[in-house]
């Protein structure tokens, strides 16, 4: 097996290279992941490997025998976290557009307006993971789905749940070609989230904290609701106001 040593090694710059750059991932149609937990649900979604970076004192046995061997010096410097397991893998991009979901009779989506903080993104995938949302859409997106601290901060729930970044117009004919119910997350002209039926095909649909929603979203909606906000602040990180949205979802198509 090929060991890197060295950081001036052309393969260890062009995996820093892919996990600092979304032009470079883009430009050649891979990205990459690190830790077992979050590379196993990837393959798991049929995600194909182009390389492994493995560092054997971490990851233990059972090296594949087509894997690259790096030090723990090198892995620690081509990891964000030096705890994952003693693996990095390079992976083949998949192109997913709307098309390709293939929902039940009565979905729950959860689509989000130019979210650009990718912790943010990754966050909320954990929580429509754990809600077994049927998908959920990035609209005009600020951050690739590629993005290295979106794939950790989701814990590979990227791969779990399908995801599709596509245009605002796009989701917007998607959704009502499909009669299913556009929910708006915002503050004015709304109803309590808990007192609309999401039992039927909804798609809840939420902006960035900053600016909300664009005019596109709220004049396309079926109904705009709100979280309660009792305190002196307006406002909830996205990510939270996502999972308490699904669950109320959850809890309305449970009970």
């Amino acid at each position: 097996m090929e060991t890197l040593s060295s950081a001036q090694n052309p393969r260890v710059k062009q995996l820093l290279l892919l996990q600092q750059k979304s032009s470079e991932r883009r430009k050649q149609g891979v990205f990459v992941v690190e830790g077992r937990r979050e590379l196993q649900h990837c393959l798991e979604a049929g995600y194909d490997v182009v390389n492994y970076f493995i560092c054997p004192e971490l990851y233990g046995d059972g090296v594949p025998q087509d894997a690259v061997v790096v030090t723990p010096a090198i892995y620690e410097k081509i990891t964000y976290r030096g705890t994952t397991e003693g693996v990095v893998a390079i992976i083949r991009t998949k192109q997913k557009t709307l098309e390709d979901l293939q929902l039940p009779d009565q979905p729950l989506l959860m689509v989000l307006e130019r979210v650009e903080k990718p912790g943010n993104l990754g966050a909320v995938l954990r929580s429509a993971d754990a809600a077994k949302a049927d998908a959920v859409i990035v609209c005009d997106p600020l951050t690739d789905l590629y993005n290295p601290n979106l794939i950790r901060s989701s814990i590979g729930a990227v791969f779990t749940v399908p995801t599709v970044a596509c245009t605002s117009e796009e989701c917007i004919r998607f959704l009502q070609e499909r009669k299913i119910q556009i929910l708006t997350a915002q503050l004015q002209d709304s109803h309590l989230y808990y007192d609309t039926d999401m039992r039927k095909g909804t798609a809840i649909v939420m902006g960035t904290e900053s600016t909300g929603l664009t005019a596109r979203w709220r004049e396309a909606a079926t109904a705009h609701i709100r979280i309660p906000m009792l305190g002196r602040l307006d406002s909830l990180n996205v990510s939270v106001s996502a999972a308490i949205l699904l669950f109320e979802a959850v809890r309305q198509r449970t009970v």
